[in-house]
């Protein structure tokens, strides 16, 4: 049976890990991520918990403290955002590289400079290629679901990954929503124990732990990591399953919505997808037959599934909440077009910048998105692919 909760999305990302009950968490405050280790510190104070909690001096220790104790064997946890997770940088590849399937949650805001403290997702897309599973969170259920369902998913044998679980600064973290709580043994008995298969203080079997590793193997452990991310896509999908017997909520590696008879389509992350959801409803009343594809798991990418999602569009406009400042548009865009490519996908695709430095994208901002996308799907073709959303015109 549920628990019915009012929490905001840093208050359910505290309460799961409050009910996974890690070995270790450590961390370092930063807005807007401050509260999660803050609300979790009191759970350890008060003996909610038996996690050993370190307050350490800075970000990078405590990516670095949670690498020590999973290499040692222990279950570890971590919470960041922005600045802190660039801290974290070297230690962040270190984790992958070793193979040690830490649960980081991360509250994307934008990286400085200059400084801002508000909502994009330049710290994600900064470590994007740093072998760390990634998933995104429309809202505070999915921010605690996600957090629940990463240590199945990293911990699984054929995978031994980090998980980061993103949710939107302020606009998820710091909102309050009703939720839907499992109860406190469902869902420890959902995560279950962590037993890994080799660890420094299993003194049958010594090891070695970040040895130097040269031309002659480097090459060949990358690969390995790529093969687990691409074996993740198959856990990812199970430990969903399990997680819907569970709570009825279902989980893919993205959302589809009314997008089976849409002609136009959205492509877009985290919160965003509420407006979104919003404005393709609106557009549905009028005759309008728009959609939205809310990309849930951005690492491994689904790129098959999503390109035969999308494919039977006329037009479809992909969100990045970063600037690459590549002159080729944002992340999301590179690996959705990629993907329609590789696959022989043919959709004419557009790419907007928005939302920068926590800049409101309001419904009418996407629905300008949609009536663009209704002029490429007439035309048949983009003139200009690579656009800014929200932008003054003072600022070009």
């Amino acid at each position: 049976m549920s628990i019915r909760e009012r929490l905001s999305g840093n208050e359910a990302a505290a309460i799961a890990m409050k009910q996974i009950n890690p070995d270790v968490v450590a961390a370092f405050p930063i807005t807007p991520s401050t509260e999660i280790p803050q609300y979790f510190s009191t759970f350890v104070a008060n003996g909610a918990v038996d996690t050993e909690f370190v307050a350490v001096e800075s970000e990078h220790s405590a990516m670095s403290a949670c690498i020590g104790a999973e290499a040692a064997g222990a279950r570890a946890m971590t919470a960041t955002s922005s600045n802190g997770l660039s801290l974290m940088w070297e230690m962040i590849y270190i984790a992958s590289s070793l193979r040690l399937p830490i649960v980081l949650s991360l509250v994307n805001r934008a990286v400085s400079g200059p400084l801002n403290i508000h909502n994009d997702h330049s710290d994600a897309m900064g470590v994007r290629d740093a072998g760390w599973i990634m998933l995104f969170s429309e809202n505070n259920q999915e921010a605690y679901d996600n957090t629940l369902m990463a240590h199945r998913i990293g911990e699984n044998k054929d995978v031994m990954l980090p998980v980061m679980i993103c949710q939107d600064g302020f606009i998820t973290s710091h909102s309050i929503e009703n939720i839907e709580l499992l109860e406190d043994d469902v869902a420890k008995n959902f995560v279950g124990e962590y037993h890994p298969e080799h660890y420094l203080l299993n003194e049958k079997e010594p090891i070695a732990v970040g040895p130097l590793d040269l031309q002659a193997y480097l090459f060949e452990h990358k690969a390995q990591q790529g093969e687990a991310m691409k074996n993740a896509k198959k856990v990812i999908l199970q430990v969903a399953e399990e997680f819907e017997k569970i709570t009825g909520r279902k989980y893919g590696f993205f959302e589809e919505y009314k997008l089976d008879d849409a002609e136009i389509a959205v492509v877009c992350m985290n919160s965003t997808a509420g407006t979104t959801k919003y404005v393709v409803d609106e557009l549905r009343n009028k005759g309008i037959k728009a959609g939205l594809l809310k990309i849930r798991v951005f690492r491994p990418f689904p790129t098959e599934e999503v390109a035969n999602a999308i494919s039977h569009l006329k037009a479809v406009a992909i969100l990045d909440k970063s600037n690459s400042l590549n002159a080729a548009g944002g992340a999301l865009f590179e690996d959705v077009v990629s993907s329609l490519y590789v696959n022989n996908k043919n959709v004419p695709a557009v790419n907007y910048i928005y939302g920068i430095g926590g800049r409101d994208t309001k419904s009418d901002d996407i629905e300008k998105v949609y009536n663009d996308l209704l002029q490429i799907a007439e035309q048949g073709k983009v003139e200009n692919p690579y656009r800014y959303l929200g932008l003054r015109k003072e600022g070009v």
